[in-house]
């Protein structure tokens, strides 16, 4: 990305010249405010902007132009990515995340890839660097990072923060600099790119990618030496088992989790093992006031 290049027009660089053309010819001020550009074949691009999706000036999308897009996501080597492929979506340059949806090819009752496209998403990645300096200071103890759950509704920002989170401890802002795993399973965290983190994650951090958690955390765990493991949307019983496992091993963990408050995760079965395990020492809720986010970090005896 060059300086003077903003992460919608680096994320454009995937679409067919016609349809970056209509979200280069928006007002700057609108064009930075989008965070996805959805495409769906017989209707208008439309881009997600802060109040909702609006759909953009044009004709329909193609069924060709979204082959299109995926010829240039995967430049021009479809085959290369088959692996991210069957999974729904790339991860491209700058962190970006390119969806797919259409006809899904199985073989062996495994997904092999999607054909027969029939709509795409462009997520426009944003790094937030300084996010963490409010919470920060209240995960530590002593001295000593103290384990954290980032709780919140989806569309709040938990990875932004965590991601940050990361950045922070791994270059030692406020304390003494830790090595960090990350178990990034939808590349959402780091955002790999030919081996090189596209988001700023810190200089002592390791990344493993689009593996399953728990298998993530324990090969991190094994393999990499870390003094904290990180990880996205805790969902299966299987994460909160790898989960407890670290915690035996006395590594500190910073995770997520969609809920809107402590109940939430004492009501439900799979967080309140976490709980009852004594995983995490501090609760880091995030919700929004006025427009911004608000974070309060509550201790977990």
């Amino acid at each position: 990305m060059t300086q003077r290049e903003s992460g919608v027009e680096q994320a454009a660089r995937v679409l067919p010249l016609r349809l970056r053309s209509g979200v280069m010819s928006l007002p700057e001020d609108r064009r930075s405010q989008i965070e996805e550009l959805r495409l769906r074949v017989g209707l208008p691009m439309a881009a997600v902007l802060p109040e909702g999706e609006r759909a953009l000036a044009g004709p329909p999308v193609t069924q060709q132009e979204l082959e299109q897009l995926l010829e240039l996501a995967s430049r021009a080597s479809v085959h290369a990515v088959l692996d991210q492929l069957s999974r729904g979506y790339l991860t491209v340059q700058g962190g970006h995340r390119v969806g797919l949806c259409g006809t899904v090819a199985l073989e062996d009752g495994a997904v092999r890839t999607i054909r027969k496209l029939s709509s795409a998403a462009v997520r426009v990645a944003r790094q937030f660097p300084g996010a963490a300096e409010e919470v920060l200071p209240s995960l530590l103890e002593g001295g000593r990072l103290e384990s954290a759950l980032i709780l919140a509704p989806p569309g709040l920002g938990k990875t932004t923060l965590l991601r940050d989170l990361v950045r922070a401890v791994s270059a030692g802002e406020g304390a003494p600099p830790r090595r960090v795993g990350v178990a990034d399973e939808r590349g959402e965290i780091a955002a790999l790119f030919d081996g090189v983190p596209q988001l700023d994650v810190g200089p002592r951090t390791d990344v493993m990618e689009g593996c399953p958690k728990a298998w993530g955390l324990m090969t991190l765990l094994r393999g990499m030496n870390p003094q904290v493991l990180a990880v996205d949307e805790i969902t299966a019983p299987e994460d909160v088992a790898a989960l407890v496992s670290a915690a035996g091993c006395g590594v500190t963990l910073l995770a997520t989790a969609h809920g809107a408050g402590r109940e939430d995760l004492s009501r439900r079965k799979l967080y309140r093992g976490l709980l009852e395990e004594g995983v995490f020492r501090r609760l880091v809720r995030i919700h929004r006031e006025a427009g911004r986010r608000i974070y309060e970090v509550e201790v977990l005896e």
